[in-house]
Order: C-alpha cells, then sequence, then structure tokens
C-alpha cells in the first residue's frame, strides 16, 4: 500500500459534525482522499450550494473525492419504491462523478426468502443502474450489508451475474472477519471485481461473536487481532490497485472531535504502508482499477 493510495470514511468520525470540521480535521491530519457519506455532503448542498461549490471546499482543502455511499439498492421492494431507491442512486453517482469520484458503494435488500437466484437477481439490477451511471463512476457491492449478499463469495455471484464492468465488490476487513468468508476466498477470481477496500482491524472476539460495526478498532492500536498488513499484502498480490480508506463505527472514536483524532487515524493508515512503497509521494490514484474482470 502507498501513501496515495490511503483515504479516510468520513463515517469514520464524530456523526454530529458538520462536514466542513470533518474536512479540515482530515486535510490537516494529512489525508488527502476523502470517501463521503453522500446523505451528509447533500445537506450540505442544499443549503443554497451546488455540486460545484462542495468541489471546491474539497479542493480547498487538497482533498479529493474518491467515493461515497448512502444507501442499500432496493431489488425486491414493490416497483414504485425501487423507482425512487434507484432514482436516488443514479443521482448519487452523477453527483459523486461532478466531484471525482469513481465508485458508489451500496448494500442490497433481499426476497422472502433466500437462494442462490436472488444474488443473480441483485446482479442484474445492479448491472442495468449501473449503464445509467455516468461513465467514471462505478457500482460496488459490500457484502454482509445485505441479508443475502453475506460473504465475498456472495459477492462474486452478484458481481459476475451483472455482467459489466462498472459493478464490482467492495472488500472490508471487519466484514470479511464477521461472514463465512476465508482467506483463499481472496483470489484470482475475487480481487479482479474488487472496486474499493474498508480498512479497519477487530476487536479479539470469535468473528460470529463480533459486532461487524461497534467492535471495529483502529490498525496497529493494540485492541486488534487481525493481520491486516498481510490481507493488504494479499489483495494487492492479486493485482489491487485501487484505495484503501479506513472506515470506523466505532461509538468511543465517534466521541471525539475529528480534529483530536483524525491525526491517529492517518498515522495508523500510515503504517500500513511499507517504506519503501511510503516514500513515494501523494501521487494521485484512481479507485477500482483491480484488473480485468474474470467470468467464472
Amino acid at each position: 500500500m502507498k501513501l496515495s493510495q490511503i483515504a479516510i470514511a468520513s463515517v469514520s468520525t464524530a456523526p454530529a459534525e458538520t462536514l466542513e470540521e470533518k474536512l479540515v480535521a482530515y486535510s490537516a491530519a494529512g489525508f488527502r482522499r476523502v470517501e463521503l457519506q453522500l446523505g451528509q455532503a447533500r445537506q450540505w448542498i442544499n443549503q443554497g450550494r451546488r455540486a460545484g461549490d462542495l468541489g471546491k471546499l474539497l479542493e480547498s482543502f487538497q482533498l479529493q473525492c474518491i467515493g461515497g455511499f448512502e444507501c442499500p439498492i432496493e431489488c425486491f421492494s414493490n416497483a414504485g419504491r425501487q423507482r425512487e431507491n434507484h432514482k436516488l442512486l443514479v443521482a448519487n453517482a452523477r453527483l459523486l462523478s461532478e466531484l471525482g469520484g469513481g465508485v458508489l458503494v451500496v448494500g442490497t435488500d433481499g426476497p422472502e426468502q433466500n437462494s442462490l437466484a436472488a444474488l443473480d437477481t441483485i446482479g442484474k439490477v445492479m448491472g442495468k443502474i449501473a449503464e445509467r451511471f455516468p461513465k467514471s463512476v462505478s457500482l460496488a457491492v459490500e457484502f454482509n450489508w445485505s441479508p443475502v449478499v453475506k460473504s465475498l463469495r456472495s459477492a462474486v455471484g452478484v458481481a459476475q451475474a451483472a455482467r459489466s464492468e462498472r459493478v464490482g465488490i467492495v472488500f472490508d476487513v471487519a466484514h470479511y472477519h464477521c461472514t463465512s468468508s476465508k482467506l483463499e476466498d481472496i483470489n484470482h477470481v475475487s480481487v479482479p471485481l474488487f472496486k474499493h477496500v474498508h480498512i479497519n482491524d477487530m476487536r479479539p472476539k470469535p468473528g460470529e461473536h463480533s459486532h461487524c460495526n461497534d467492535d471495529r478498532v483502529l490498525p496497529g492500536s493494540g485492541q486488534g487481532v487481525l493481520d491486516v498488513k498481510g490481507i493488504v499484502r494479499r489483495i494487492e498480490s492479486l493485482g489491487y490497485r485501487g484505495y484503501f480508506s479506513l472506515e470506523l463505527f466505532n461509538p468511543e472514536l465517534w466521541k471525539m472531535p475529528s480534529n483530536k483524532i483524525s491525526g491517529e487515524m492517518y498515522r495508523a493508515m500510515a503504517g500500513l504502508c511499507s517504506k519503501r512503497q511510503s516514500s513515494g509521494g501523494q501521487r494521485m490514484v484512481r479507485g477500482g482499477q483491480g484488473g480485468k474482470r474474470s467470468m467464472a
């Protein structure tokens, strides 16, 4: 991992803070890339502003938007709800495009009775929606943010069913730990589908007894038990060259102001970079460049 690949998800710091407060803190800490909670971004814009104003705000803090998220994709609700949900996703993709972001992260809903066929349905819906996106934005499913896409293998099934270079997977270390996903599932089939990676460590609990959000801790803090560096090395050895975004939902860290904790968060991410890799400076890279799609 290189410094030019590290980012912070804006949900990682105090939810009650304004967007400006977060961006000021991230920039001062050394971050140059941010993954936005798009609901908060849109609230900021709706206060008499435009997307271009948010772009200028990010630029003023030397920050680059790499992607964002807001809600799951609905594939099994009634036609009216699906229409409104898909409209919102397309609007979010357009907002990301204006801000220079490349990946829209989504969870999914599910059918009344889960089945392998549901994965195929989700993939096909994602493929159709991605066709409506600006060409610069990809759609990525996050496994375990769903009642049916509960593992990396399931996410691979969804991405393959989409049959679109614009649809892929978000790999999240916490979700990997808390699901049936195994190290061997991070392989030459799955990694080329990765559009984005979320970084975190987890408290010393068995995966099935862990809370996939509340039990997240900073890598290198001494509180976690996962081999985060080893996971990163494996992902990179299989061709991933996109961004690694710190994403935490830690209630204790949320109590701290962004300007007090962001520096520690930056050092945690920088600590995952090898000295050789981190010496190359802050060269810009585009997310979602995990390699060519492998269809199985």
